[in-house]
C-alpha cells in the first residue's frame, strides 16, 4: 500500500484509536497529525494557537497533510484540518480520504473536559454541536468514503483495509 489513508471526523470520533487499529492491520505506521505537528513545531496545539494563532496551525496542518503524499500512512487528522479546501484536496490527492461519521453525544462525552483540545475545552457543549452541525457536511464533502462511528474499532479498522486496498 503506498497510498496514505486520512481519517477525518469531529473532535472524538474515534480518528486515533481506530486510525492505531487500521494502521496495525495495513501494516504502516499511524500518525496522529496534530501530535506530528507539536513535534515539528516543539509546542503543544494549545500553546501553538495562543502563540502564533489557529490561522498558522491551519498553515502547519496543510505542510503536514502534503508531506504525507505516497508514504503509505495512516493519518488521523484534527477535527478542523480537512476543512479547509486546500488541505481536502491536498489529502485527496496524497491518497483516501474516509470520514467517521460519529454522532454529537458521543463525540461530546469524549471531548468535553480535555484540556488539551483548546476549541472543546474553551466551548460551551451548544457551541460545540452548532460547530459539529455546521462541520458534518464538509466533512462528508471532502471523504471520498464514509464509515459508521458507532462500529467498533475493529470493524471500523477491517472497513478501512477494504477501501485502501481499492
Amino acid at each position: 500500500m503506498t497510498k496514505t489513508v486520512f481519517l477525518c471526523g469531529f473532535m472524538g470520533c474515534g480518528k486515533s484509536t481506530v486510525g492505531k487499529v487500521a494502521a496495525g492491520m495495513l501494516g504502516v505506521q499511524f500518525v496522529d497529525l496534530d501530535e506530528f505537528i507539536e513535534q515539528q513545531q516543539e509546542m503543544s496545539i494549545p500553546v501553538i494557537f495562543s502563540k502564533k494563532g489557529e490561522e498558522f496551525f491551519r498553515d502547519c496542518e496543510t505542510k503536514a497533510i502534503k508531506d504525507f503524499d505516497g508514504k503509505g500512512a495512516v493519518v488521523a487528522t484534527g477535527g478542523g484540518a480537512l476543512l479547509r479546501e486546500e488541505n481536502a484536496e491536498a489529502a485527496q490527492a496524497a491518497g483516501v480520504v474516509i470520514f467517521i461519521d460519529t454522532d454529537f453525544e458521543t463525540c461530546y462525552e469524549r471531548i468535553k473536559d480535555d484540556p488539551h483540545r483548546p476549541i472543546a475545552y474553551n466551548s460551551i457543549k451548544q457551541q460545540l454541536k452548532d460547530r459539529f452541525e455546521q462541520r458534518r457536511p464538509l466533512y462528508q464533502a471532502h471523504s471520498q468514503f464514509t464509515i459508521d462511528g458507532a462500529l467498533s474499532p475493529a470493524m471500523m479498522a477491517k472497513q478501512i483495509k477494504e477501501i485502501a486496498a481499492q
